[in-house]
């Protein structure tokens, strides 16, 4: 299936604006869901641990989001999009994998 001219400029065009910087992600929602799924904790501790380590991974995302390859961010940021729940966390651990492999 040939790939036309303007579905090219459409994704790069997604892309670049990716991988600009670090995406926002609803954390808030993404952890009462993540917490819905899981036992242990009460909800509160669970989704105010959650949101923590949220908000953590996003602060060490931007400290770092330049030292990223572009291609990688893109990569990652796209993969995060697909679950439903975006995670900070999962986008760093990405970011990280990508990094050790080369």
């Amino acid at each position: 299936m040939p790939i036309s001219f303007s579905m090219i400029v459409l994704n790069s065009q997604l892309i670049v604006a990716v991988a600009d910087g670090v995406p926002n992600f609803d954390v808030a929602r993404s952890c009462k869901l993540d917490v819905a799924a899981t036992t242990g904790l009460s909800v509160d501790q669970s989704i105010k641990s959650c949101v923590n380590d949220e908000q953590k991974a996003k602060r060490q995302l931007a400290g770092q989001w330049s030292k990223f390859p572009a291609p990688s961010r893109a990569s990652c940021v796209s993969q995060e999009s697909i679950g439903g729940t975006p995670s900070y966390v999962s986008l760093l651990t990405c970011l990280q994998m990508g990094q050790w492999a080369r």
